[in-house]
């Protein structure tokens, strides 16, 4: 990749190349639903387009961000608390690094939920 003009003859722009690659490495999803995704946003794109995509860009945009990261060490806990939040009473559970930073959060109605979900955070109440 030229690293003056890396979309250089590219038929899409390079938003919309780079908005499909991050979606594919930050979340969970098939190329296919990226292929969805960016047809409900007026973008046609292919699947296979999609996976060359990947490829080409994925490890350049991973050592470009890679050190504007906030890096973290493999030290954690989970604090619990009871806040309240307009009026209502809710708990509030955070992963917390050796440092103090929160990694992840939730927020839940009940106490035992978090105990009774064994895939860890990110789940809303």
């Amino acid at each position: 990749m030229s690293p003056t003009e890396p979309f250089k003859w590219k038929h899409f722009l390079p938003e919309i190349i780079l908005q499909a690659v991050r979606g594919y490495c930050r979340y969970a999803l098939s190329y296919r639903d990226i292929e969805e995704m960016m047809l409900e946003r007026g973008v046609e794109v292919d699947h296979t387009t999609l996976y060359r995509w990947v490829q080409h860009y994925g490890t350049e945009i991973d050592q470009r961000c890679r050190p504007h990261l906030r890096p973290t060490n493999d030290s954690w806990r989970v604090d619990e608390t009871y806040i309240r939040i307009k009026g209502v009473w809710k708990y509030l559970y955070r992963a917390v690094d050796s440092e103090g930073n929160t990694l992840d959060f939730w927020l839940c109605a009940k106490r035992n939920e978090m105990r009774k979900r064994r895939n860890g955070f990110s789940v809303k109440c």
